[in-house]
């Protein structure tokens, strides 16, 4: 009984280890740091309260936040009322009756904050304000990765130990994934005059953090990954089913065939005044809306050459300042990248091999709806390191890649294209793992 119950236990665990292999995927191992700063500047005491400025910092390195952009809730301590907000607006006034002659912007006892549209009129801007609530990421463009509004409070303290902290922050970038927590006072921020002659700092200032779980933001994943190479004529497609199946997808509930006839009449129309359209995802085996292929194109002596491109098969959207990054070990030694901008990431200082790369303004920045013009692609050379460089065992493909910010779907590695003089492939695939460990498990408790 003893030795069942032993041998049960080890099967269990390797269950658990084959199948909850997710469960790491809420802490990103290639932006350990990466999250998004809310900071609450008080600037002046008013007669019933205070005026402050609030800052949203994207400090991810590659997961910017995209239109229909980002909108900031809380819930208000006492019976605080939002006077004016400058360079935003809260999406409802609620119900402020109690008062007569001035009438508050916002009554709500949970407020929400947008950012304005671009084109807003100078009088109601403040700096960093008015990008339709798009913000860069980190890695791209830091001077476009911040974003402010003013807001003048009401029927709140007046002092350093009278006001209370809002609570219960949430972040909607435009959709749900961002967990934000509790508000913390820290050292009130320093300002320095245009003239740099001069320091201010803040009466008083609090920060709250907010990080991203992929999970959060939506139940299946929103991209794959495609291989192939020169040195072999299988190509490996994205797994089946990567983000949903033709007949019961999360993501759109069907599917556009393209070859129909009357293809816009199934096409959600864009959106108006910045809101959300659905995704129209074209049939396909894996039904992502991205598709990112991995290529090995050539090898020369001393170097070798890869493609990638990514496609779109989502109808209703058009990807603005997309990214994507990749993990391989030779990014180290990568000589030339063409029609990409490209950028070094270092999570973990002496470890160069992550890449971050997005397109060129007004040339490939903008990744069009699934169609003849649906894709754009680059082409990378890479100078070979002796100590390390092998075509063998999958070593050529990316460990892991990223589009937006979101993991993609990797094909399983036993089924990467391998050398024509390739031996035998030992490799498990975690299907087979996993169907032999229920088999065994059943064998043990009959």
């Amino acid at each position: 009984f003893l030795s069942r119950f032993t041998t049960l236990l080890l099967l269990l665990s390797l269950l658990s280890a084959a199948t909850i292999f997710t469960s790491t995927e809420a802490y990103d191992p290639l932006d350990p740091t990466g999250n998004i700063t809310v900071k609450w500047d008080i600037m002046s005491w008013t007669p019933d309260g205070y005026m402050a400025v609030v800052t949203l910092y994207n400090f991810q390195q590659y997961r910017h936040i995209q239109a229909p952009g980002w909108s900031l809730g809380w819930t208000w301590r006492k019976r605080e009322v939002i006077w004016d907000v400058v360079g935003g607006q809260t999406t409802e006034q609620g119900d402020c009756s109690r008062f007569k002659g001035n009438i508050p912007h916002c009554c709500k006892k949970k407020p929400t904050v947008v950012d304005l549209l671009p084109g807003t009129p100078y009088n109601k801007q403040v700096a960093n304000c008015c990008k339709g609530g798009v913000l860069s990421s980190w890695a791209q463009d830091p001077s476009a990765a911040a974003a402010s509004f003013q807001l003048s409070v009401g029927q709140a303290g007046t002092t350093n130990k009278t006001v209370r902290l809002p609570v219960n922050f949430t972040l909607q970038a435009p959709g749900p994934g961002y967990t934000c927590g509790p508000a913390k006072v820290v050292k009130p921020s320093r300002f320095t005059t245009a003239d740099k002659r001069r320091v201010t700092q803040a009466l008083m200032t609090w920060n709250v953090t907010c990080t991203y779980s992929q999970f959060l933001a939506q139940k299946t994943p929103t991209c794959c990954v495609s291989l192939s190479s020169f040195y072999n004529n299988t190509i490996v497609p994205c797994p089946t089913c990567s983000c949903g199946c033709k007949s019961n997808t999360t993501l759109s509930g069907s599917c556009v065939n393209p070859e129909k006839p009357h293809l816009a009449s199934v096409v959600p129309n864009p959106g108006k005044n910045g809101l959300a359209v659905p995704p129209a995802v074209q049939c396909t085996h894996h039904m992502c809306p991205i598709r990112v292929h991995w290529h090995v194109k050539l090898n020369y002596k001393q170097y070798w050459r890869v493609k990638i491109t990514i496609t779109n098969f989502n109808y209703a959207m058009n990807y603005s300042q997309w990214n994507l990054v990749a993990q391989h070990p030779n990014f180290d030694n990568l000589t030339q990248i063409f029609s990409f901008n490209a950028k070094s990431l270092n999570p973990y200082a002496s470890i160069n091999d992550t890449m971050i790369m997005w397109g060129v303004k007004f040339y490939n920045d903008l990744l069009m709806q699934a169609g003849p013009t649906g894709n754009v692609q680059s082409e990378l050379l890479f100078q070979k390191e002796t100590e390390s460089f092998t075509f063998e065992k999958g070593w050529a493909f990316p460990r892991r890649i990223y589009f937006n910010g979101d993991n993609c779907v990797m094909p399983p590695p036993d089924a990467y294209p391998w050398l024509p003089n390739a031996s035998s492939r030992h490799i498990m695939s975690p299907s087979i793992l996993v169907t032999a460990v229920l088999s065994a498990l059943a064998f043990l408790l009959k």
